[in-house]
């Protein structure tokens, strides 16, 4: 676990103080900006490269050719899993996802934002990863599937670094959170069952009937 001794009280240092990691060997990274969200996940990633929070219901990717779990630049390519949502996800910047596969993003270097694979929704979570900290720590369980994460390993054991769950029943179709509606897959796997869904139902309004369709 690594901490930052300045700024103690912070959100984003108290995130840090809890992790497990790092998932890959020590690294620097720098996107070349002096502020806003890249450059804290600079900061993040070279203080601890890659890890897991609240019982492993969120990740942070590492960066690098080795370690565990996918690594952060490879994961934005297009075609490691961008390509299935056809447009919906090219502005995304994802750097962790939590258990279910929603992704953690930021959009143009400025906006830190949740992403819903099963729509392609985003929600804003603020400006800064300190506020995307913040937003975590509000509710673990609610935003960072603690108990459920806690519960389900317990049950049925560790998910591997690089799987995440899919939903049997997707939840924008009633699934539920029983453990029996959930496999783990590949975490590529995982995003590229579901991009195909998300170009049906992204510009569906709210309670309207879904006949999925999946070539």
């Amino acid at each position: 676990m690594t901490g930052s001794d300045s700024g103690a009280t912070s959100a984003l240092a108290q995130l840090l103080a809890r992790a497990r990691g790092p998932m890959g060997p020590s690294a620097e990274l720098d996107f070349g900006v002096e502020s806003g969200p890249l450059a804290e996940l600079g900061s993040v990633i070279s203080q601890l490269n890659g890890f897991f929070l609240f019982n492993a219901g969120v990740q942070v990717f590492r960066v690098g050719d080795e370690g565990y779990g996918p690594d952060l630049l490879s994961w934005n390519h297009e075609d490691t899993w961008k390509d299935t949502y056809d447009g919906l996800a090219d502005d995304l910047f994802c750097f962790g996802q939590d258990i279910f596969g929603n992704q953690f993003a930021i959009i143009g270097g400025e906006e830190v934002v949740v992403f819903d694979p099963e729509s392609a929704r985003v929600a804003p979570l603020g400006n800064s990863l300190e506020e995307w900290a913040a937003w975590l720590l509000a509710d673990e369980d609610v935003n960072g599937a603690a108990s459920f994460a806690y519960a389900y390993q317990k049950e049925l054991g560790a998910l591997d670094p690089a799987e995440r769950l899919v939903p049997l029943t997707f939840f924008i179709g009633g699934g539920s959170y029983d453990f029996d509606n959930f496999v783990a897959r590949d975490s590529v796997t995982a995003m590229r069952i579901r991009g195909p869904i998300a170009q049906q139902v992204h510009d569906l309004p709210d309670g309207a009937t879904i006949r999925f369709s999946v070539d």
